[in-house]
């Protein structure tokens, strides 16, 4: 579990959401630590919880091997990403009137996006395999895009609809 996610957060551009993907496959489908229902549970918990994003991975340690689990998972998450971004800094620091930070950083932009988009790809699949699910995931997106509303509130739906069993 260590070496999962030590290498998953050197991928984490832009956060541990945006690693939900891989998070995904390893947990569910190559590991089978949890199910596709556990998995979006998890996720759900995790961005009810206050504190930082990377609480997902805290949460799959523990189910994978309790508190030990949790801080296996944690530690090796933010350890090595945290190592990178410490030297990454120093050396953008150092190179200030150079070009390169600023296209580096203008590179990462898309990336971040894109893995963005494909963390909402894989939490929609996970839980959208009926046309009920479908239309929360549906209405809860064009809720997001059209209003201001706080998503907190489409999260606290969307667990009372699985909490009743209608997704």
């Amino acid at each position: 579990m260590a070496w999962t996610f030590g290498l998953m957060s050197l991928l984490a551009i832009g956060g541990a959401n945006s690693t939900i993907p891989e998070m995904h496959r390893v947990a569910v489908d190559v590991q089978h630590w949890m199910s596709n229902a556990q998995f979006a549970d998890m996720f759900a918990i995790s961005q009810l919880s206050p504190g930082p994003n990377v609480l997902i991975v805290t949460l799959i340690g523990y189910h994978v091997a309790g508190i030990a689990g949790a801080l296996v998972a944690t530690f090796a998450m933010c350890g090595p990403s945290a190592v990178f971004a410490y030297f990454v800094s120093n050396m953008l620091t150092r190179s200030s009137q150079s070009i390169w930070p600023a296209i580096l950083q203008a590179a990462l932009v898309p990336i971040s996006i894109g893995l963005m988009c494909a963390s909402g790809l894989i939490l929609a699949l996970t839980t959208g395999s009926t046309w009920v699910g479908a239309a929360v995931i549906v209405g809860a997106g064009v809720l997001a895009l059209a209003t201001r509303l706080n998503p907190l509130w489409m999260l606290i739906v969307g667990g009372i609809l699985g909490f009743a069993g209608v997704v």
